[in-house]
């Protein structure tokens, strides 16, 4: 029996007491009750507390939270008195507390009984709250009843020409005062209230009963989103954010509040022999109303021009401005021959299909079937091309990643793509990444920066951009971050977050900053798995390995197969000086390895073997196994050299010749150690962790007091100190604390 055990039954009580009135706030008291880890009873009763204070906040502060702080809107009805002293006080202790849900350092378990008693006083309060505002309706309803009964006028007839004679001297008044107002607000610069122009696509549907039709529907929601993308005043979501409404009963209004956006774009599509229909409504999410509605019946030849047309109208109706050169991207016709774009959508849609199962290779080798043919209808359909870059990308990336040719076909055409369309956004970025990994920095900016000039709203480049970045420049690499995740809420927002968390966290050194993206993860996904492994990291380089180790045994719990919880367990009981318990780990790794099938020791892919080589072989050296030490830093030797050779992503770190200089320091030799740190120290920044690994790396103890090393650990901590503070001040200038 837990020690909140009582809490927890008061809490459920509460729960029955009023299930089916309060969905949202059910669905977050449901999974508290279930669980009995401390730290996911804090994440929901968080969620609970938010669920309240969203609903207060509409109902007495008269606006919507949207994505305003918890802490703000407490203190804020608290100073218009809108709840009890002692409700404020219960909200204050339970925000508080709450949040070592998701970094709990130093966090007592017995902290989890006033949040519970916090939340049971809230939520009594709230219900009764509620009963309240039902009440009071009522009783309003009723008074207006009263109000419309007949009464006698004779006694007031007198009295009504002073009050009208009162009340039109005060609406002139006011009026004057209105307008007065009005000319010293334009005259001083007042800005006027923009509106929000955020939109999402959601998935058409199909007219007829023919699903193998339904990539007709997809390819004309596809290219009304791209066209809308393409402008620069507008905010739009991304395809893989919108696919998971493909079969919802939410409402427009839960749909908007989960996107972030202020409007949707619903549509059905039709094609019956060489007409096609198009019905789309334009709906605002907060009126669960239709803003706009339109209906279209075309010549399927005339199928580009609607695509356009309902594009630019929505950009009318949201009030967005469309420059001339956007309006040429919009109204530009991809191809001339419909076979071509019948054979092209169809190769599309097999490309989604595996880009959202990456072990669906049979739709890899359909989208490549379908775009030659689409080639043979027009062999100038430069979209195609892209395309069949991104097929050979995901064919050959792991495969060729060593080879000299690395990838060279992709380059080739999208080469060819932007030869036939300059302005065709999706190739800059295809070949943004290609020179990203091939170490041709200034050639991989430069083709980003295309792809986001005509795509504004390319959430792929903007990612990328942020990753290009992470090597030199930490404030880009977050402001690029946060522009994709602004766009994307698919299944790729929880990595973003996780990925932005780890930037503010282990690499500019704010890790109070990442609780909240770990957070919004855990909302998204409710992995708690991936949680605890993120919350294990993080620890470990923050040099808490006893929390560390914590977090990794919950990860262990859930499944003991998991190959990072298993790396992170063997890593923290080495730094602890636990040898047979990092051996136990690595070896449960090495055998997941080996059961998955895959050559254990030949693929540098296989969770960053290539780069824990060493630590193996450190905790088999340190339990007396000699020999298969040795094996173990050889083989990381000879995977760091393959790294340096190829000058791939990972080589253009450096991060391989400090493994080597960590190898050849515990093997003794000086010479060569000192020569790959001097190579490694030409890094131009440093993130957090790295001063942690360093300082306390085990491999380099043989030197550690040298002059020589302690200068280059020296040069590690002004390099990150210096990133550091410059974030620092952005987030300053920015207003973020």
């Amino acid at each position: 029996m837990t020690i909140w055990s009582v809490e927890i039954k008061e809490i459920e009580r509460l729960y029955d007491s009023f299930k089916g009135q309060s969905p949202e706030l059910e669905k977050e008291l449901e999974r508290l009750i279930r669980t009995d880890d401390e730290n996911i009873i804090l994440v929901y009763a968080r969620r609970s507390l938010e669920v309240i204070i969203t609903d207060l906040c509409e109902c007495e502060l008269k606006r919507p939270r949207k994505t305003e702080p918890l802490q703000g809107i407490i203190e804020k009805l608290n100073r218009e008195e809108k709840i009890p002293s002692h409700i404020f006080a219960s909200m204050q202790s339970l925000n508080s507390l709450s949040t070592f849900g998701s970094h709990p350092k130093e966090f007592d378990p017995e902290q989890v009984k006033p949040v519970l008693n916090n939340l049971s006083t809230i939520i009594k309060w709230y219900l009764k709250y509620k009963d309240a505002q039902i009440g009071n309706k009522a009783k309003t309803e009723e008074e207006m009843h009263e109000s419309e009964k007949p009464h006698d006028s004779t006694n007031e007839a007198s009295r009504s020409k002073k009050k009208l004679i009162i009340i039109f001297s005060g609406l002139l008044l006011a009026c004057i005062t209105v307008i007065v107002v009005l000319v010293l607000f334009n005259f001083i610069g007042g800005k006027k209230t923009e509106p929000d122009q955020s939109i999402a696509v959601l998935p058409f549907k199909l007219l007829t009963e023919e699903p193998n039709k339904q990539y007709l529907a997809d390819g004309m929601m596809d290219a009304i989103l791209l066209h809308l993308s393409k402008i620069k005043d507008l905010r739009v979501m991304s395809r893989t954010s919108v696919e998971q409404y493909r079969e919802t009963d939410k409402t427009t209004s839960i749909i908007g509040k989960e996107l972030g956006v202020a409007y949707l774009l619903e549509g059905s599509f039709q094609k019956y022999g060489d007409n096609a229909r198009l019905i789309v409504q334009l709906i605002k999410t907060g009126k669960e109303g239709h803003e706009w509605a339109n209906e279209y019946d075309r010549n399927w030849n005339d199928i580009f021009s609607v695509q356009s047309e309902v594009a630019q109208a929505i950009a009318r109706e949201l009030e967005a401005v469309i420059t001339p050169e956007e309006k040429q991207l919009i109204e530009k016709i991809p191809t001339a021959n419909l076979t071509a774009y019948d054979f092209y959508e169809r190769g599309k849609d097999e490309l989604t299909k595996y880009e959202i199962d990456n072990n669906n290779e049979a739709s890899l080798e359909k989208a490549e079937d379908l775009y030659h043919e689409s080639l043979k209808y027009d062999s100038t359909f430069a979209q195609v091309y892209t395309g069949l870059a991104n097929v050979y990308w995901n064919k050959h990336y792991f495969k060729d990643y060593l080879s000299e040719d690395f990838l060279d076909s992709v380059l080739i055409l999208c080469n060819i793509a932007l030869s036939f369309d300059h302005q065709l956004s999706d190739a800059y970025t295809l070949k943004g990444i290609y020179y990203s990994e091939i170490g041709k920095p200034e050639q991989a900016i430069e083709e980003f920066n295309k792809a986001i000039k005509f795509n504004p709203n390319d959430w792929i480049a903007y990612r990328e951009t942020g990753r290009f970045y992470a090597r030199n420049d930490f404030v880009n690499n977050i402001k690029y971050l946060q522009k994709a995740i602004s766009i994307n809420r698919g299944p790729e927002l929880p990595d973003l977050l996780i990925e932005i968390g780890g930037v503010y966290s282990t690499d500019a050194g704010f890790p109070e900053k990442a609780r909240q993206f770990y957070l919004d993860k855990l909302k998204l996904d409710g992995d708690s798995l991936d949680y605890y492994s993120v919350l294990a990291s993080q620890e470990f380089y923050l040099e808490n390995f006893s929390k560390s180790i914590e977090y990794g045994i919950k990860g262990y719990r859930i499944d003991s197969t998991n190959e990072e919880i298993l790396q992170f367990l063997g890593i923290d009981y080495q730094w602890q000086g636990k040898y047979e318990e990092s051996l136990k780990y690595f070896n449960k790794w090495l055998e997941r390895l080996k059961t998955q099938g895959a050559p254990a020791l030949s693929n540098p892919f296989n969770s960053n073997l290539y780069n824990i080589m060493h630590r193996i072989g450190y905790s088999f050296w340190q339990n007396g196994y000699k020999k298969e030490a040795e094996y173990y830093f050889n083989e990381q030797i000879n995977y760091c050299n393959r790294m340096i050779d190829s000058k791939r992503l990972f080589a253009q770190t450096l991060y391989p010749y400090y493994d080597l200089a960590g190898v050849y320091a515990f093997k003794g030799d000086r010479v060569k150690a000192y020569e790959n740190l001097k190579i490694f120290n030409q890094r131009k920044i440093e993130p957090l962790w790295m001063v942690m690994l360093i300082k306390t790396d085990p491999l380099f103890n043989s030197i550690r007091n040298e002059p020589e090393f302690q200068q280059i650990v020296r040069d590690v901590e002004s390099k990150y100190q210096a990133e550091h503070e410059r974030v620092k001040k952005w987030l300053d200038e920015q207003g973020t604390k």
